[in-house]
């Protein structure tokens, strides 16, 4: 008797348990469309060990290239300056980059201005291709044009720099008065050459700068596709601040799927342009060394400099005129110093706003914390 009572409690028991599978207060049942869910959001993807070391790749490149950009500026003018002015007055030991048929100066930078275009127009395309949601006008007309503006300087530039040299030098003999015979009899043509190389390679490493600042948050936007797609599966009612959210439906599809489609490529052309960008100033090293007089780099450099301030500081950041700076497109991603982050970050310092130091969310010390809340709030 006593194993019969045994089997029948036992039943009993089985039969109180809950099922195991039910809708989970955090897991939206979209089959359902009268019901209002709520819960929390969703987990984030395990990063693999391959995504961690591209991610430390490009953290690096990003240290390289997001260098402070006035700071990098001033570094060009002085070593223009000082260094050039070393070289005029001192004798440099030569070495194989002295030589002007070394591998980087015969196939990189006689043709550096092409190694950009190369470079860049790929990049800029797909990523304006995703943060500009596919509107091709706005691709052309708002990014793909400061291309077409860079390439126009860096040809203005380069053709009066051999007008000024042509029109105002002289053949070490006189019965050749043009810049083209006095070449072509193997003469040496006497005149003012601004250093087209220091300006190709300056102005070059400042666009390529520039144009890659869409990398800054780019992150950021996986982030804010998973956390605006829970927003509208789960119908959360709260106020939605995601950048995201005034985004229809097939944008947001066209999103998601071209920026998994698109950022592997992306990165690869980043670390591309991280290299280049430190051969064009190992480069610029080389000429400051053992080509030209210190005011033909010094002007060539600041025409250079002066360049790219217009362009970039001044001309691009208008709000009324085209084309507009890098990031910038249907929605906002990239966040100034200072602003608020719409997508919370997923570590936090030990140390937060003054309040000491946590743990699991929770202060170690909440006496410390009281008394600084009732120090504030005196």
């Amino acid at each position: 008797m006593s194993d019969n009572k045994c089997q029948r409690v036992t039943i009993i028991m089985a039969t109180k348990r809950r099922p195991l599978h039910q809708k989970l207060n955090f897991r939206p049942n979209t089959s359902d469309n009268n019901l209002e869910y709520r819960g929390t959001k969703p987990t984030c993807e395990p990063t693999s060990i391959k995504e961690t070391m591209m991610l430390m790749v490009l953290y690096l490149c990003k240290k390289s290239l997001f260098f402070d950009t006035n700071l990098k500026v001033a570094i060009y003018l002085g070593t223009l300056f000082l260094l050039s002015l070393f070289a005029d007055f001192a004798s440099v030991p030569k070495m194989y980059l002295s030589r002007s048929d070394n591998i980087f100066n015969k196939f990189f930078v006689k043709f550096a201005w092409g190694w950009n275009l190369l470079l860049l127009v790929p990049f800029v395309v797909f990523t304006t291709y995703i943060y500009c949601c596919g509107q091709k006008q706005r691709i052309i007309k708002h990014h793909l044009l400061r291309i077409c503006i860079a390439t126009f300087f860096w040809w203005f530039w380069t053709t009066l720099f051999n007008v000024v040299e042509a029109s105002f030098g002289r053949c070490n003999h006189r019965q050749f008065g043009t810049k083209g015979s006095c070449l072509q009899a193997g003469h040496v043509w006497n005149g003012f050459d601004v250093s087209g190389h220091t300006f190709i390679l300056i102005y070059g490493s400042l666009l390529l700068i520039e144009e890659t600042r869409c990398m800054e948050n780019w992150d950021s936007i996986k982030e804010h596709l998973r956390l605006e797609n829970h927003h509208r599966v789960s119908r959360d009612p709260s106020q939605n601040l995601n950048p995201l959210r005034n985004l229809s439906d097939p944008e947001m599809h066209d999103l998601q799927l071209n920026y998994k489609k698109y950022t592997p490529y992306i990165r690869g052309l980043f670390i591309t342009i991280t290299l280049f960008q430190i051969m064009w100033d190992v480069m610029l090293v080389c000429t400051m060394l053992y080509y030209h007089i210190m005011i033909e780099k010094f002007l060539g450099g600041a025409l250079a400099i002066l360049t790219w301030f217009f362009t970039y500081r001044m001309w691009y950041v208008h709000p009324k005129l085209f084309p507009k700076l890098p990031g910038q497109g249907v929605f906002k991603y990239i966040k100034k110093k200072g602003e608020p982050q719409a997508v919370p970050r997923r570590r936090t310092g030990s140390v937060v706003n003054g309040r000491g130091p946590l743990f699991m969310g929770r202060p170690i010390y909440p006496q410390q914390e009281a008394a600084q809340e009732e120090s504030s709030a005196q």
